[in-house]
């Protein structure tokens, strides 16, 4: 049975993205954030990361079966060409799909039936593997309904001031976490907490 996890780049103070979209501090971890080449599933993408980090990545890229992005950050990745550097299957809860998506063959499923059915079919195509959830208001949709198992959370150390919040407008908080498995990186510390039940 697949693993449901929300995961994020976050600042210290809780955002996602600035109020601009932005993530450059957010995701230098990613690109900046070392000496180690890590290939992505998207040849257009290429992390440059520590040695820790890296060993991170090429953990957990390979464990993710499927992936649940919602509309929002499709168009703003332009849907990542077509190819998602997990290089998954991708879910993209919407209300309507793209009308010239000009990628039919890549593995892009359009949900528009909310997210519990975006989590079913996330996981009957992940199988036994990970089914991530990159994307603040599906996370919080997600928890709402009771469809999340973990929360990995990348910290970043920077103080954004403002942006798009991870955990924003919870009907159901307060939701109670389990304690934290922590991996220290490279101008990042990566946290993992379960979802109590």
């Amino acid at each position: 049975m697949s693993t449901v996890i929300a995961n994020m780049s976050m600042s210290l103070d809780g955002y996602i993205a600035d109020r601009n979209d932005g993530v450059q501090e957010l995701f230098e971890w990613y690109t900046a954030g070392g000496d180690v080449a890590v290939d992505t599933g998207n040849d257009d993408v290429k992390f440059r990361t520590s040695d820790d980090d890296a060993e991170l990545v090429q953990e957990t890229f390979p464990s993710v079966g499927a992936l649940i992005s919602g509309r929002r950050l499709f168009d703003l990745t332009d849907g990542w060409g077509g190819r998602h550097p997990v290089d998954a299957p991708v879910f993209v809860v919407t209300h309507t799909a793209p009308v010239a998506w000009p990628h039919p063959d890549a593995p892009f499923t359009f949900v528009s039936d909310g997210v519990e059915s975006a989590v079913a079919q996330a996981k009957a195509a992940a199988g036994e593997k990970t089914v991530a959830i990159a994307s603040a208001d599906i996370t919080r949709q997600c928890l709402d309904a009771g469809l999340v198992d973990a929360i990995a959370v990348d910290l970043i150390p920077v103080l954004l001031g403002d942006g798009i919040p991870f955990f924003a407008n919870l009907a159901s908080a307060p939701i109670r976490l389990e304690n934290p498995t922590v991996r220290k990186g490279n101008r990042v510390t990566h946290l993992v907490y379960k979802v109590s039940k």
